[in-house]
């Protein structure tokens, strides 16, 4: 079994509703689900610089986009020298994929529409139980979070053979039941992959909408193994947080360390993130 300390690791002036997270030697990229910029904090000298990922005209601000019109971003993923930054799916407007070159700082755009579609379709989710918060790209396959938070609780990952997610062909969708709280059920927030194990995170709110916020009832952090899909361990991690990024740490023998993001769901630009020690 599984025993966890949680503490709070730094707390970040200047970003708001914190949505992923991946750490690369000294530096900690952040992203928020209503905002037009990736967020690049250093760890050592505590300088926040802002990365400008969306361009579009039609947009009065980048901080803060009100949340009709927000692209979403809850979905931050790395492989070898670059970010994957993904709407969620769960509105028209949220389904743009960022790419982001970490050694040449390119900016490529692509839309998931279509994409997005064909996991719908051959799930069977509708626009309203469509909530991807986890990705997690190996090279060759990827894996998507999707988050039950909906009417019809459609927990799950999506496995996508293949590179380019934008012309995906095999699919395959793995129903997910995770611990509940007073008989809410909770949900995936993210995931990372540590070697062949999944750790996840996932929130208990109590809401059937991917759109409305609820009461967050608690916290979870687990793994699933990556060749078959199970579940390895759960456990509560916190009874009032709704945490949505992690990125490993630091690992050995003994324990091993992610950080956390929070959503706090305010429009205050002001981000705490914790660090979880998980001890085998």
């Amino acid at each position: 079994m599984h025993s966890t300390q949680l503490e709070v690791f730094a707390e970040i002036e200047g970003i708001g509703s914190a949505s992923g997270l991946f750490i690369h030697g000294d530096l900690l990229y952040i992203l928020g689900d209503n905002s037009g910029y990736l967020n690049e904090y250093n760890i050592k000298t505590k300088v926040l610089r802002k990365i400008q990922i969306l361009f579009d005209k039609d947009l009065q601000q980048l901080e803060n986009i009100p949340k009709a019109l927000k692209p979403d971003f809850e979905i931050l993923c790395q492989y070898e020298d670059k970010l994957y930054i993904l709407g969620s799916g769960s509105t028209s407007k949220r389904n743009l994929m960022i790419e982001f070159d970490l050694k040449t700082h390119q900016v490529v755009r692509k839309d998931l529409t279509e994409a997005y579609g064909k996991l719908k379709s051959m799930a069977k989710i509708d626009d309203q139980n469509f909530n991807l918060e986890g990705a997690i790209f190996t090279g060759k396959t990827w894996l998507l979070f999707n988050r039950g938070n909906g009417l019809d609780s459609k927990n799950g990952i999506f496995k996508i053979e293949g590179t380019d997610l934008a012309n995906s062909s095999q699919v395959l969708f793995n129903s997910f039941k995770l611990p509940n709280i007073d008989h809410v059920e909770s949900s995936f927030t993210d995931a990372t992959l540590v070697k062949n194990e999944i750790f996840f995170i996932a929130t208990a709110e109590d809401t059937k909408s991917t759109y409305a916020d609820g009461e967050i009832m608690g916290s979870f952090i687990g793994s699933i193994n990556l060749q078959n899909l199970k579940l390895t361990f759960s456990n509560k991690i916190s009874g009032r947080h709704k945490f949505e990024g992690i990125t490993l740490l630091h690992q050995n023998e003994q324990t091993i360390s992610f950080l956390l993001c929070e959503d706090r769901d305010t429009d205050e630009l002001k981000t705490t993130i914790y660090k979880l020690v998980l001890k085998h």
